[in-house]
Formats: structure tokens, C-alpha cells, sequence
């Protein structure tokens, strides 16, 4: 597929990689305004981002050398914009796109900017991320904050507080006051000896990343020039998943663009509303569109699921909101019969064996993979696995629990890493057979780590033979798997020091604090050692890191 390097005009420009696109989703697409657009399951979200993220950088409605910011609530989502939009865009284009989770630009903001905090909410430079829980909370109200002032409340207005609010509420519930809180409640209070516990005592500051969002929405209150920075730099911003977003996320958005020429794309399901989780907005469409103007958007079509999929579907959403439009579908079924079930069992044990048969007669019958399915649980994935896994070994079928931790990682965040995902793509290129898109995927990562652009050809040609060079001597050197952790990990090493420690935690400022991305590496030197235990060559252990011939089981975050 060609796609222009050359400025289109706008009336010229058409879809590019699609036929076409719904009536509604090409005026999104060529939208002056901002807009909140209503798209459920398969309207093509990330699809419809990437057309219009082709439509300005083609046609200079993003004109350079401003940029798009695309922020998403989970980092498949932003990789997985990312990748398409360098499917639809000609590199030049795509390199004015930047494409990432709200945690990690509101990390980036305090990485780099942070020290300009007032001396208050000012973390040392070389803070940990952490990921408390409500037993921390509790122990913290209930154990380490001590007695509030009178003139604040007694200790049985402390023991008042419920555990699962105090974050929502009262840490992170409202943007931080420039000094401290003045009049303080009681939630306040306890908020802010948390905040500066967190900050200021023991040998390095602590944040969760709600906390770092806060703490980014502060410095941009209270530092205009930095806030005028990210205006000029980004003429429009996309906003993906947008019903998951929390009032911290919003806050942050809404302080830096509120205002401005910035124009504003928020994409989401409010169907999906259902499933918030405790930080959410409840109606982040609503205030998107007050504060805004946005202009409500529905998408219709729906590409992923058969007409029978489909009508299920518009039967829940209309139990949420009899107003719910019914979606078309664009897609052919692929099997005959019921596609929607409700299976009741006796025991675990029993549903366990009954399912395991279902996929193998089903892969058997439509010539279908492991990964072909997915077996989804909704909380408490290692006590399901521990039930199924037997019951889909003996069935011939691998299961694989990725809602699982690998060393001090979840394994499907592993898989999500960047610093990991570039290792084994240079192993695939170094170690298997027909590694052509190998290649090409190492040579655009390095590219992009080394700020080398499209047309250096001399850079790129110089990178090329780097990159052959190592991958000879790599497959030289580790000729076979590895048999111990130990080993593993001098593989991992090896690489990250060809790709550059330093140039990694540059363009992925998360890896710079608190150790993650040596949890990171460990992590993945567990896991790589593990898959090499069956004693196969690089493409079995390889593909048994990547999962290639298991049944994932998953936990919705």
C-alpha cells in the first residue's frame, strides 16, 4: 500500500488502506471542531484515529512543525494506534505523531519538569513509582497518620473515612492547592500528611501515578510558559477510551487546552460505562462537551462482530439506555448456530473439562490456533487457571496465564514492555529463519531510538550494517537458548547495551525511575529462561515467550 509523502489538498484527500468510511466517521475525520464520538465495540476507534491523524498530516491541517498528541487510558491501546498510524501515513507524516498512555505523559511532564514544582509538592528526581492498595490506606489511617488537630477532627472522624474513598475523595479527588489546604477537613488533612510522608521523608520520594497526575496538573497551573509549550507544540489532540477517563486525566487535559486553538478528538463507548472502574468519571462525555463544545458524534457500523453478535449486543445496550441506536453490521458471520450462550455447571471442575473440549472441537472444526481464542475471568485469574490448565492440557491445548506475574511483572504487561519487546524482535531477527519483518521492525525501532529520520540515508545505511552485524555475531555468540536464568539475562544485557540503555530511558522516561526497568529486564530473563526449559531450539523457545501456541487467559484491568 503507497501512502502520499507529498500535502494533498482537503477536498482531494480520500481514506487512505480502506474503501471508505461511514458518513459519519469521514466528518470526524475532517472536523474543524471538536467532537465527542459515541463508538461501540468494532466501529473501527482506532481506525477512524488513524484516518484522521492521515487527513491533517496529509493535507497540513496539522501543519509542521506542530505535532498530534494521541493519549490513551491503556498502553495496548496507544501501541496499537501508533503501529496503524504508520500503516496509513508516510513516515515523514507519522513522525509528527506521537502516540502514548495519560500515565505516561503525565510522567513525562514531572520527568522532565518537575523540579519547577513549589518546594511543597516537589519529589526528589529520583522517585519510585508505587501501587498501593487498600490495605496501605488502611494501615496509614488506622496506624501510621496519628491524631488530627482538634481544630481538624477527632480520631473517629479519622476512623470515619472508608479505606476504598480516601484516594478518589481525598488524595487525589480534587487539583492540589498551590500551598496547603486552608480550613482542612479531616480527609484533607490525612490527604496531605500522605502527600508530604510521600514526598519528602525516607530516601526517595513515592507516587502512585494518580499522584504523579495531580502533580502534573499543578506544574502546568502554575507555570504558564510550560503550559504555552505543549500548546504550540500540539494542534490537535486525540483522546481514546475516553469513558474510562478519571477526573485526575480530565483536570490535566482540560488546564493545558481549555481555551486554546487545540482541536479535540474524545473517542469512546459511554455504553461501556458499566464496567468503570472506582476512578472514572461518570459522565466524562457530558463535561467534555460543556466545557468544550464538543459536538456529539455517534458511529453506527460495526466491523468486527456478525449480525447475529451485533443484535445480541443491542439487546444489553438497550437494558443500559433505551435511547441506544442499533449498530450495523459490516461483517459476515463465520460459523453457523447460536454465537451467544450461557453455560451453567455443576462444579469448576466440570466447566473446566466441558470448555476444553469446546475449543478443541472448535479449533478441529474451523482450522482455527490458540490464539484464536481467549478465555476472559474477571477477577482472581491464577485460582481459574489452576481448574482449567489441567483440564486444556489434557485436551492437547496449552493454557497460559498472562493475568499472572512474572518476577515482580505481570506477564501481560511484560508482553506490552518496549525495552523486552525490542529484545526478542532482535532475537527473532538473529535466531529464526524468514526474519525479514524482523528486520525491517529493528531497523525502524533503532531508528526512532537514535532520532535518525527517513531521509538520512546515510544514517540508515549505517544503522543497516550495525544492525547485520550484531545480529551475525549475536547468532554466533548464543547459538542455542538459554539453560539458566543467569544466562538469559547476559542474552537480555547483551542486546540492551547494542540498543543503548541510555537511548531507552531518553525515549521511555519511565524506565529512568525507580528501578523499573531493571524489574523489566529481570522479568523478562525469568520468562525467557522459562521458555527455554523444554529444551527446543530458538523458535520454540521463542514462541513459547510469546505465547504463540497457548490459550491466553486474561483479567480485565
Amino acid at each position: 500500500m503507497a501512502v502520499l509523502s507529498r500535502r494533498v489538498r482537503p477536498d482531494d484527500w480520500k481514506p487512505v488502506g480502506v474503501d471508505a468510511l461511514e458518513a459519519n466517521a469521514l466528518k470526524v475525520v475532517r472536523s474543524t471542531e471538536n467532537r465527542s464520538v459515541i463508538a461501540g465495540p468494532g466501529a473501527g476507534k482506532t481506525e477512524l484515529l488513524a484516518q484522521r491523524a492521515a487527513y491533517l498530516l496529509q493535507t497540513g491541517e496539522a501543519p509542521p512543525p506542530r505535532r498530534i498528541l494521541a493519549i490513551s487510558f491503556k498502553r495496548d491501546a496507544a501501541t496499537n494506534l501508533a503501529a496503524r498510524v504508520r500503516q496509513r501515513c508516510h513516515r515523514n507524516h507519522a513522525g509528527r505523531f506521537d502516540s502514548m498512555t495519560f500515565d505516561a505523559f503525565a510522567k513525562g511532564l514531572i520527568d522532565r519538569l518537575g523540579q519547577a514544582l513549589p518546594d511543597r509538592w516537589r519529589p526528589r528526581p529520583d522517585y519510585e513509582i508505587i501501587f498501593p492498595n487498600d490495605r496501605d490506606y488502611r494501615d496509614f489511617l488506622y496506624q501510621q497518620v496519628g491524631t488530627p488537630p482538634a481544630s481538624v477532627g477527632t480520631y473517629a472522624d479519622l476512623q470515619g473515612i472508608a479505606v476504598k474513598t480516601f484516594e478518589r475523595r481525598h488524595l487525589v479527588g480534587s487539583p492540589l492547592p498551590l500551598d496547603a489546604w486552608s480550613n482542612p477537613t479531616v480527609g484533607q488533612w490525612a490527604a496531605d500528611r500522605l502527600w508530604q510522608t510521600s514526598l519528602h521523608e525516607g530516601k526517595k520520594s513515592v507516587l502512585s501515578f494518580p499522584m504523579i497526575g495531580r502533580l502534573a496538573e499543578l506544574l502546568l497551573r502554575v507555570n504558564p510558559m510550560a503550559r504555552d509549550a505543549l500548546r504550540l507544540t500540539y494542534s490537535h489532540l486525540f483522546m481514546d477510551e475516553f469513558q474510562d477517563t478519571t477526573q485526575i486525566q480530565y483536570d490535566l487535559v482540560r488546564t493545558i487546552f481549555l481555551g486554546t486553538d487545540t482541536t479535540i478528538t474524545a473517542v469512546g463507548d459511554n455504553k461501556q460505562q458499566i464496567m468503570r472502574w472506582a476512578m472514572a468519571m461518570d459522565d466524562p462525555f457530558a463535561a467534555f462537551d460543556a466545557d468544550f463544545a464538543g459536538k456529539r458524534t455517534p458511529l453506527y457500523n460495526n466491523y468486527r462482530s456478525s449480525p447475529e453478535l451485533v443484535r445480541i449486543q443491542h439487546v444489553l445496550a438497550q437494558a443500559l439506555d433505551a435511547r441506544a441506536v442499533a449498530p450495523i453490521s459490516q461483517t459476515a458471520g463465520t460459523i453457523a448456530g447460536d454465537s451467544c450462550a450461557i453455560w451453567d455447571f455443576s462444579t469448576p471442575e466440570v466447566e473446566a473439562a466441558r470448555l476444553a473440549a469446546f475449543v478443541a472441537a472448535e479449533m478441529k472444526t474451523h482450522n482455527l490456533g490458540p490464539r484464536d481464542f481467549v478465555l476472559l475471568v474477571r477477577q482472581k485469574a491464577p485460582d481459574y487457571a489452576a481448574v482449567l490448565e489441567p483440564a486444556f492440557n489434557a485436551a492437547g491445548i496449552p493454557l497460559r496465564n498472562e493475568a499472572g506475574t512474572v518476577g515482580a511483572v505481570m506477564l501481560q504487561e511484560l508482553l506490552a514492555e518496549e525495552a523486552p519487546e525490542l529484545a526478542i524482535t532482535i532475537l527473532r531477527l538473529a535466531m529464526t529463519n524468514r526474519a525479514g519483518r524482523y528486520w525491517t521492525e529493528c531497523q525502524e525501532a533503532l531508528a526512532a531510538l537514535q532520532g535518525i529520520t527517513p531521509d538520512d540515508e546515510a544514517a540508515q545505511s549505517r544503522l543497516a550494517r550495525e544492525l547485520d552485524a550484531y545480529a551475525i555475531n549475536l547468532s554466533k555468540t548464543h547459538s542455542t537458548p538459554p539453560k539458566s536464568k543467569a544466562a538469559a539475562r547476559a542474552i537480555i544485557d547483551d542486546i540492551i547495551s547494542f540498543v543503548g540503555r541510555d537511548r531507552l530511558i531518553a525515549v521511555h522516561p519511565a524506565y529512568g525511575q525507580g528501578g523499573w526497568l531493571e524489574k523489566v529486564l529481570d522479568a523478562a530473563a525469568v520468562h525467557l529462561s522459562a521458555s527455554s526449559a523444554s529444551g527446543g531450539d530458538w523458535s520454540t523457545a521463542l514462541d513459547a515467550y510469546e505465547g504463540v501456541h497457548a490459550i491466553p487467559l486474561m483479567s480485565r484491568p
